[in-house]
């Protein structure tokens, strides 16, 4: 499933010519596209979805989608459990860990 989900902007840079931001996703941060929201800034709220952040958002309503989509097991159904992901991204196996 494809979510429009909340994220804090963390940080603004360039990259090749596209404004870029790295946003956190409730402890998972993705470098995301801000050029559909010019006017957001490190500190901001955003609704991103497929990798874009299409609309600022206050703060209020981001906590709240945050926690909805928490307590429903979006987020982890979307990011998945960061270290577990972060071990099979670097080749580690659950025997390994252990």
């Amino acid at each position: 499933m494809c979510l429009a989900v909340p994220g804090k902007i963390v940080g603004v840079q360039e990259y090749e010519g596209r404004r870029m931001g790295d946003v956190d996703f409730g402890g998972v941060v993705k470098q995301v596209c801000l050029s559909y929201v010019p006017e957001a800034g490190t500190g901001d709220y955003v609704i991103v979805h497929v990798g874009f952040a299409l609309r600022r958002l206050d703060e209020e309503s981001a906590l709240a989608s945050l926690r909805l989509f928490e307590e429903l097991g979006l987020l982890e159904e979307e990011f998945g459990d960061p270290w577990s992901r972060a071990a099979d991204e670097a080749g580690a196996t659950q025997e390994k860990r252990t």
